[in-house]
């Protein structure tokens, strides 16, 4: 069926501001559904509250709204617009509960508009658990055994009935909100009350707990035609119990039997077509019992998932893309699949390769945080890695997740308390995958190990296989190595610093040098979605170790932009906006856009993003092979964030161009000592500071330049490890404490400036001229994390003197560091004098909220003059804000109740909110200075 003619305006609700549970993924499948739909020549409008998303930006949609997600926000769209059909399958749990509330407020038949992409009746039927329940059982489809429950009593007579273990699962929440485990009856009353606390409805259902079962999900799409299709299979490594958000999880399925997945599929399809009539995409999860192979479904989500953007990544099937166009009416048959050129979207995806997505955790954020993990979810962001075996795509996703390691295992940070190892392995965590690595070299038989995690014994085989190369690589030396056993080891993803730690005394270029002799270099493959059965048109790649190499390069000059790698406190969504505007200003500008990155979730990772997409993870060995096949002009480090400015020092040591500002222009703003000589040279006021590499020089410095100090680490980001201390004893512990987080690391220590005002500058020079791209005052007190405060602008209590000195001071220090690009600086205000705090020579995570609060491309106009080929005078650059906008900064407590909510200078937000005000009268806006201001008066 063609697409339906009636629908020539559609409105995509967004999913907000990322939270735990509901994060990126949604920026990318609703950035990808606009896309697909304007193709189609129907006009888009997007409701989304999140200012660092690309989804909100105006390269998206036809019309973007930057308003709170509420219904009375899409009311005012649905008249404004004449919007014929809402989309809100692409926004998760948020977007599908606004649906739902607005059909129950006749929203949508009082203002004649369709709801497309699901069927309204679909999402009370799978959020609903007792109707889940319900239909399941009528329509054949195994459940666990369960009772719903609106009361305590009803929650006390169903875990009488049904025993223990049980689970409790909320109903009408996301990422496992409320929910949790009960193994014995004392812990009943208080998981059974959190439950319905949770639980918008007050409605919990009590079910039979499934633990040690293994858990698999599928992705499905539907036309109208009720043709249904399997994108992809994916297994979680961890067995049931572990949030599926916070497990390892694997595509294509590995350990199930041919016969288990047959009858899977089968189930899944009933299961969809079940829930309604609608058209587009599906995820459905299922539990299988490891002795029997008995099949009970978990939950199925009538909308994309985190799991659709994964399955996306994975088999190169743009499923958000497809959905929507499902949506407006074409069947599978009718659209062309996105790769191939030649087939149809009515094409199961085949993978000649394996998928890897490891969850990343920011416990270090939230300081007595329970860190064991469960039915609730707790991690920040994920990692893919893509490898021709399971293992190769393990050991790559371990170098992915910027957390130190060189791969599973062999870099010296291993574990030798086997009482430590036994109750990581029996109490999951974060660490529980490099705990079971250290558990067999240990010599843990493997099937304790698979007693007591319950972990399928075949992935556990696999990593026992890592234990017995790195034996049989210690008979060697870096020179008698066999060109087939090296060739084995770098096939099991073994990266060279591994090979040269399990060596000794030889370092990883020596490493890498040796293998470039020996003719053991990377080859990069097609995704393809038909493993080579059909020729493959999409510019998408993955590194492996063999013969032949897919990725031709060109002779048309290069641009690589690296990523920012997998979200986390600190460093989110908005980098990854900053890196997609550097392609596409790469692409304006007559350059082919490289991307390397890591992150399944991202729109920088969509394989049309770029003119060449390597997914890969952004580590120095893997980067450095690319630049040596792609030969680029040169590499952009300034938009991915710490991750890839981590990276500038290993390109400026090996003579690789970085594109706008130089390494040693941006070390000066890191290094604080070269900094402080810096703002004494251009007489600048700044808090009076010193370094120290020990406790004891901590405390002279302390002295000299008096308490209460900020104790800080050099080099990171999102106020990692940062304190503020008000005496000696406090001071050792902390330094202490730091040095023992960050080995190798100075710390630095300055002045705090007590009751302080905190405001920040954003600005873009060309090495030339400087242009203020915007002043903003923080409403909490300096102290507080500049990515935890509310932020203003323009500034609402500045003096014109104060704004003046900000101005003067910005461009002092961008020509000072010889700025090509960007630069944040971050100011004390105190008696009216200013001081810089410190300045970041790169994207900051104010820019996107600045870009979409005035309505001007920053990122992309920055980027253009990075690569050389504008200045600013090039541009003509119009503001459009009336009234101030404010940055509202959003917490995940919800899943660490036990965890204070104090803020200090150590980031803990996981996202942020975009809201504008008319003037310094409005009621939101008095209340929230009235609320905050009470931080200056203590």
């Amino acid at each position: 069926m063609p697409k339906d003619t009636s629908i020539r305006s559609v409105l995509i609700i967004g999913s907000g501001p990322i939270i735990i549970g509901q994060a990126c993924e949604f920026d990318y499948s609703g950035s990808q559904a606009a896309l697909s739909l304007k193709e189609e020549g129907i006009e888009v409008s997007i409701i989304n509250s999140n200012p660092a998303t690309i989804m909100t930006d105006k390269i998206i949609a036809d019309h973007v709204y930057l308003r709170p997600l509420t219904v009375d926000s899409i009311e005012q769209i649905l008249i404004e617009r004449k919007i014929d059909a809402v989309l809100p399958t692409m926004g998760g749990q948020t977007a599908l509960n606004l649906c739902k509330e607005a059909e129950e407020r006749g929203v949508w038949e009082k203002h004649g508009v369709k709801v497309i992409g699901v069927d309204v009746a679909a999402i009370e039927k799978t959020e609903n658990r007792e109707a889940f329940r319900q239909l399941m059982v009528d329509i054949g489809v195994g459940v666990a055994p369960s009772k719903i429950a609106n009361s305590f009593l009803e929650g006390k007579e169903a875990a009488q009935e049904i025993g223990y273990p049980l689970v409790i699962r909320p109903s009408y929440t996301l990422g496992g909100s409320g929910g949790g485990f009960v193994h014995k009856k004392e812990e009943f009353d208080a998981a059974l009350k959190r439950g319905l606390e949770a639980s918008p409805t007050h409605e919990v259902l009590v079910e039979k707990a499934v633990l040690g079962w293994k858990e698999y999900e599928l992705e499905l799409l539907r036309d109208s035609n009720d043709n249904v299709i399997i994108i992809c299979s994916i297994e979680n490594f961890d067995p049931m119990g572990i949030h599926t958000g916070d497990s390892i999880t694997v595509a294509p399925a590995m350990t199930l039997s041919d016969t288990c997945y047959q009858e899977m599929r089968n189930q899944a399809i009933k299961m969809m077509r079940a829930i309604g009539t609608f058209a587009g995409g599906c995820n459905v999860q299922f539990s299988v019992n490891p002795d029997n192979d008995d099949i009970i479904a978990i939950e199925i989500n009538p909308r994309v998932s985190r799991s659709s953007a994964l399955a996306s990544k994975a088999t190169g099937y743009p499923i958000a893309k497809i959905a929507s166009k499902l949506a407006i009416g074409y069947n599978l048959d009718e659209i062309e699949n996105q790769i191939t050129k030649t087939t149809s979207a009515y094409f199961e995806p085949t993978l000649d390769y394996v998928i890897v997505k490891i969850p990343r955790w920011n416990f270090d954020k939230f300081k007595g945080a329970n860190m064991e993990l469960g039915l609730q979810m707790k991690s920040v962001g994920e990692v893919m890695a893509i490898g021709r075996s399971f293992i190769e795509a393990l050991q790559k996703a371990c170098q992915s997740l910027e957390i130190g390691r060189a791969g599973l295992g062999a870099d010296g940070k291993h574990n030798r308390s086997i009482e430590e190892i036994m109750h990581g392995l029996e109490h999951p965590s974060w660490n529980r995958l490099f705990l079971i690595k250290d558990a067999m070299s240990m010599g843990v038989p493997l099937e304790s190990i698979r007693k007591v995690t319950r972990i399928d014994k075949w992935f556990l085989a696999q990593i026992q296989e890592l234990v017995q190369l790195e034996t049989e690589l210690k008979r060697y030396s870096l020179n008698n190595i066999p060109k087939e056993f090296f060739f084995t080891l770098k096939q099991k993803g073994f990266s060279d610093i591994q090979i040269a730690y399990l060596l000794g005394n030889v370092t990883e270029d020596e490493v890498y040098d040796r293998r470039k002799s020996l003719g053991i270099r990377r080859v990069y493959k097609m995704v393809d979605t038909c493993a080579a059965e059909f020729s493959a048109q999409t510019p998408y790649y993955y590194s492996t170790f063999e013969e032949e190499n897919e990725s031709i390069p060109t002779d048309k000059k290069k641009i690589i932009v690296l990523g920012s790698g997998p979200n986390r406190i600190g460093q989110g969504i908005e980098f990854d906006y900053s890196c997609v505007h550097g392609l596409l200003a790469a692409k304006e500008s007559g350059f082919e856009s490289i991307m390397i990155n890591c992150n399944p979730e991202t729109v920088s990772t969509d394989f049309n993003m770029a003119d060449k997409l390597y997914f890969e993870p952004v580590f120095w060995e893997h980067v450095r092979e690319i630049i040596e096949l792609e030969n680029p002009v040169g590499v952009i480090v300034q938009l991915g964030g710490q991750t890839a400015l981590k990276m500038a020092e290993k390109l400026h040591e090996n003579g690789i161009k970085i594109i706008g500002t130089s390494y040693n222009d941006m070390d000066v703003a890191e290094d604080r000592g070269r900094f402080s000589d810096l703002l004494k040279e251009l007489d600048i006021p700044y808090p009076k500071y010193g370094v120290a590499e020990n406790a004891e020089e901590a405390i002279v410095v302390a002295n000299e330049v008096g308490y209460p100090v900020l104790v800080r680490p050099s080099y990171v980001l999102g106020g990692q490890g940062m304190s503020i201390v008000i005496n000696d004893e406090d001071l050792e512990k902390a330094v202490v404490k730091l040095l023992g987080d960050l080995p190798g690391n100075r710390v630095l220590i300055d002045h705090f400036l007590d009751r302080a005002e905190e405001t920040e500058s954003d600005s873009i020079c060309d090495g030339e001229d400087v242009h203020i791209v915007g002043l903003m005052e923080h409403i909490e007190p300096a102290g507080i994390h500049s990515g935890d405060s509310f932020a203003v602008l323009p500034p609402f209590s500045l003096s014109a003197k104060v704004m003046e000195s900000m101005e003067t001071y910005s461009k002092k220090i961008a020509r000072a560091l010889n700025v090509i690009g960007l630069l944040n600086i971050q100011f004390a205000v105190k008696d009216e004098k200013v001081y810089v705090i410190e300045a970041n020579p790169r994207a900051s995570r104010t820019v996107p909220f600045i870009a979409k609060a005035y309505d001007v491309p920053y990122i992309n106009i920055a980027a253009k003059i990075m690569l050389g080929v504008n200045k600013l005078k090039d541009f003509t650059i119009e503001r459009k804000l009336e009234g101030y906008a404010i940055k509202e900064p959003v917490f995940s407590y919800d899943k660490f109740p036990e965890v204070p909510k104090e803020l200090g200078p150590e980031m803990k937000s996981t996202g942020e909110s975009i809201r504008f005000i008319k003037d310094l009268e409005d009621p939101y806006f008095r209340k929230l200075y009235k609320d905050k201001s009470m931080y200056l008066s203590k």
